[in-house]
């Protein structure tokens, strides 16, 4: 077989490069979110339209949110092939939506658009998020169109059930954007991961999410973490081969193969934390548990017309220092801090007091770092002194770099 010479990829400064297939569906607005997350998670996007996918969706909009300029055809740029360029470049390809038309064209091997022919030509992982009606993702020949392409190991996002054009509501709703952009990012992150099973046999423990203290059946207290970093983190401890227990309280997509503890409150994540946290090997106290709570919670909604309440807090348990007073030999235990001013030193001194082997630290008062976010930027201080930073990266990225850390403590002589 001759060797095949790919083409100087151009200045992507390290960023994963992702070909963005859009093919023509009412569903490609959302295809508009998913360029943006990604682009805001640190990936370089190239967007790729069918010229029917624009009777839907203009380009302008994808030249101005994605990593270079929207193509749409064979003919858009100089190079004779930039079917070959994009699929050389591409660290991966993702097309959504993918209509019953773009699934059947692909499962034949037919190349008669930029899109069709980057996806034939490409040696890169393919995610494929379809989206149609009812009827027609029920259709047998969609679904041997999507065995066949699950067979030559291509990814599938499956649809939701919900609203769909024209009124109907059933199966065949394109994924919703942060669905789709998680499954890129963890894809991306699996193979940038460190050796797969390099946690083979560790039990991890994962606390994700910001907790919630009532005031009232209505109010509550909470913060703005979404649980996107802890979930990151159980992810790829799972891809790594661990055997991983996420207690949270966030709405965020569930990763495959862990167990999963629901809780809200402060209390119920000390319950859930404490009663499983001699049986692991690793704890990684992601969350964002509330420093206070009211007193009294009462058991009727408040009404403006009755008053301002007199709001009294006392403070929660702090379930990172009981894990570390409590921590058998051997065990892993990990904090994380959000800070907005002296982060070091801050980090540093809960380090010393929580009694933690690594504390995580980030400045969530910093662009596109921390809650809510797809990206993260942080640094981990060791109780052994090391000091490690993470740039500007998806979340995905930055937990299989605390991974990284953790394996190393576990392979530490004892």
């Amino acid at each position: 077989m001759a060797e095949v010479t790919a083409h100087d990829p151009g200045p992507t400064d390290g960023r994963s490069f992702v070909v963005l297939g859009v093919s023509a569906g009412i569903a490609a607005y959302k295809a508009v979110e998913v360029c943006r997350r990604l682009v805001d998670a640190g990936v370089h996007v190239a967007p790729v339209l069918t010229e029917r996918a624009t009777n839907f969706v203009g380009r302008a909009t994808f030249d101005a949110l994605g990593s270079e300029p929207t193509q749409t055809s064979v003919w858009d740029e100089d190079s004779p092939i930039p079917h070959t360029r994009l699929g050389q470049r591409a660290d991966l390809v993702v097309v959504a939506p993918a209509t019953a038309d773009l699934l059947a064209r692909y499962a034949a091997g037919l190349a008669d658009d930029l899109l069709t022919t980057t996806l034939v030509a490409t040696a890169a992982p393919v995610i494929v998020c379809p989206a149609m009606h009812t009827e027609m993702w029920e259709h047998p020949s969609v679904r041997a169109n999507l065995a066949t392409l699950t067979g030559r190991g291509v990814a599938v996002v499956p649809p939701e059930e919900g609203r769909l054009a024209g009124g109907d509501v059933g199966s065949g709703r394109m994924a919703e954007p942060e669905t789709i952009v998680a499954a890129v990012l963890a894809r991306l992150a699996d193979d940038r991961a460190g050796p797969a099973g390099d946690l083979s046999g560790v039990r991890l423990l994962v606390s994700a999410g910001g907790t919630r203290e009532a005031i009232d059946p209505v109010r509550f207290i909470t913060n703005r973490s979404s649980g996107k970093q802890g979930h990151a983190v159980a992810a790829a401890a799972r891809r790594r081969g661990a055997d991983v227990v996420l207690v949270t309280t966030s709405a965020q997509p569930r990763p495959a193969g862990v167990e999963v503890v629901e809780v809200e409150t402060a209390a119920q994540m000390e319950e859930a934390v404490l009663a499983r946290s001699a049986g692991v090997d690793v704890v990684v106290m992601a969350a964002a548990v509330a420093d206070f709570r009211p007193k009294v919670a009462v058991d009727s909604k408040l009404h403006k017309s009755d008053g301002v309440p007199e709001l009294v807090l006392e403070a929660t348990n702090d379930i990172l220092a009981e894990l570390g007073r409590r921590r058998r030999p051997g065990q892993v235990l990990v904090g994380f801090a959000a800070e907005t001013d002296d982060v070091p030193g801050r980090a540093r001194a809960k380090l010393v007091a929580k009694g933690v082997d690594l504390m995580v630290a980030n400045d969530v008062s910093a662009p596109q770092v921390g809650f809510d976010h797809d990206t993260n930027a942080v640094t981990v201080f060791g109780a052994d002194g090391t000091v490690s930073t993470v740039a500007l990266a998806a979340k995905a990225e930055v937990a299989d770099a605390l991974i990284d850390r953790i394996v190393t403590l576990l392979r530490a002589p004892s």
